[in-house]
């Protein structure tokens, strides 16, 4: 394999990875943890099995379709690109706005300053990585940057709270407790929405498609998930640690309370680079994926996709710092980020058997089924999710 496709391919892994490991995905697994314990060992045994079924499945048809998904969803059925272009948009900037506000809350930790100042120093920092002129090479390499960054870090606060794994590795495979709630949600915040894609249309915009790819493309999309999942599991084990002690975390902000209580005033500096580098990282891989759904809808958003970028970083940044944190438009598209996966990845799996988008292309069987039962599964857990989030909105 060429160097320069290596680069590519562990770029579009950690753009990924890093889209998913975004302040949500701090919190559910710090909260997740001090509720089911030991046993949330299981729930992330199976996210990252549906994980490598959505996203094998994505990945692999947009390489052979050689299009973006909402082309191929257009192809599919007319006008079914632009739904689904609508509500990753949607997604992808409603989520935007709490990456900033994470980001906002990591440079407190940091330096003090207030988080609406700090939110605003990290939408320049993530617009600058748009303004340059090899944009995408600079993206990729931010992403790897903090994505080890925030793995060994968190790594260190593992061994800090010195976590019984053990007992992880038992309930792993023998829970208490199977929440499938929590299940759905690790699901929605490492391959749901926008996230997916992240990936898949960066190797895409690269040029690394067609059959001869697919082995690269399929290492590429499985590292994506074990990256995120690395951080999922380090980042369980640590907050294992603190909960196995009988210490308390801190409601208002759990997962900045498991670095504290493992390693004091240190391991809490130590949040605040993890939950910035982490908010950044998707607040690049948000705009840019959200604008990548949108662009080929017509030559003049082709031409200015990377000010649609900027603009797009820029409105999620100015509504967090006028707002605040829009916590009722965050319910019910979070509840909505649920239905985006089912229905996108249906889509995938319909265009995979048609001759005009993927050739003389034939989809593996076992990746059809693989990838069916986790529309089924996804489709009744997000309508589920839906119906209990709108109640919220009107409270």
């Amino acid at each position: 394999m060429k160097k320069s496709n290596m680069s590519l391919l562990l770029g579009a892994a950690f753009l990924m990875a890093t889209s998913a490991i975004g302040p949500g995905f701090l919190t559910q697994t710090t909260v997740f943890t001090e509720t089911l314990a030991a046993s949330f060992g299981f729930v992330i045994l199976v996210s990252i099995i549906i994980d490598i079924g959505a996203q094998l499945n994505i990945w692999r048809i947009i390489a052979i379709a050689e299009k973006r998904a909402q082309d191929i969803a257009n192809d599919v059925l007319p006008g079914l690109g632009y739904f689904l272009a609508i509500l990753i948009v949607a997604g992808g900037l409603a989520f935007n706005i709490g990456n900033i506000a994470g980001a906002g809350l990591g440079t407190n930790v940091l330096f003090g300053i207030s988080p609406e100042m700090g939110a605003l120093f990290s939408g320049i920092v993530a617009v600058g990585i748009f303004l340059v002129k090899e944009a995408g090479k600079l993206m990729d390499k931010f992403a790897q940057i903090l994505g080890f960054l925030m793995i060994i870090l968190t790594v260190f606060v593992m061994f800090t709270a010195d976590p019984p794994v053990g007992e992880a590795v038992t309930k792993t495979f023998m829970p208490d407790t199977i929440d499938f709630l929590a299940i759905i949600t690790l699901v929605g915040g490492t391959v749901g929405g926008y996230i997916t894609f992240a990936g898949g249309h960066r190797l895409l915009e690269a040029g690394i498609t067609g059959k001869q790819a697919l082995p690269e493309i399929t290492k590429s999309s499985v590292s994506a998930i074990g990256i995120a999942s690395i951080m999922r599991i380090f980042l369980f084990l640590a907050a294992l640690g603190v909960v196995a002690q009988g210490l308390q975390l801190d409601p208002s902000n759990p997962p900045a309370s498991v670095f504290k209580l493992a390693a004091g005033n240190i391991g809490y500096k130590m949040f605040g680079i993890v939950m910035w580098s982490a908010a950044v990282t998707s607040v690049v891989g948000a705009a840019y994926t959200s604008v990548s759904f949108i662009r080929t809808f017509s030559p003049i958003l082709e031409k200015y996709q990377k000010w649609l970028i900027v603009g797009f970083i820029t409105v999620s940044t100015l509504v967090f710092v006028v707002v605040g944190k829009p916590v009722a438009i965050l319910i019910l598209v979070g509840s909505l980020n649920g239905l985006i996966l089912p229905i996108a990845l249906g889509v995938m799996l319909i265009a995979a058997h048609k001759t005009k988008i993927v050739g003389d292309y034939k989809h593996p069987i076992w990746m059809t089924i693989f990838g069916a039962l986790i529309v089924i599964a996804m489709s009744y857990m997000g309508v589920y999710a839906l119906i209990n989030g709108l109640p919220q909105l009107f409270k």
